[in-house]
């Protein structure tokens, strides 16, 4: 079965995405070539091991509370808050409260060449 992805204009409703899991779970919104959002659900207790990504990122916690592993240090995130992210850069995440997470990744683009 192929993954349902938001089209433009259409609302998704994060409240009810992925909530009935255990442990972590991610369901993808949207992917481009330029970017893609994906809702993160980690449960208290639960460790999603270091690991990168590509492209830039930000993680915006959406409710409970959840520990941004990094390499010299971790970070609490808590509803309401927002973390940038270089891309290719190590991070894990611990779930310190059932949380709610939105993660975009922002993908490179070659730069299109003009011609003059």
């Amino acid at each position: 079965m192929a993954l349902h992805h938001a089209q433009h204009g259409e609302v998704v409703h994060l409240s009810g995405v992925g909530v009935d899991e255990d442990g972590a779970h991610t369901t993808a919104l949207v992917k481009t070539g330029a970017f893609e959002a994906i809702h993160l659900i980690v449960h208290a207790g639960v460790v999603i091991p270091p690991h990168h990504v590509a492209g830039q990122a930000t993680l915006h916690c959406l409710r409970g509370r959840v520990s941004v592993l990094l390499p010299d240090a971790a970070a609490i995130l808590q509803a309401g808050d927002w973390m940038y992210l270089d891309g290719g850069e190590e991070h894990g995440i611990e779930g310190v409260e059932d949380a709610a997470l939105l993660l975009t990744i922002l993908f490179e683009h070659p730069t299109a060449s003009t011609v003059g």
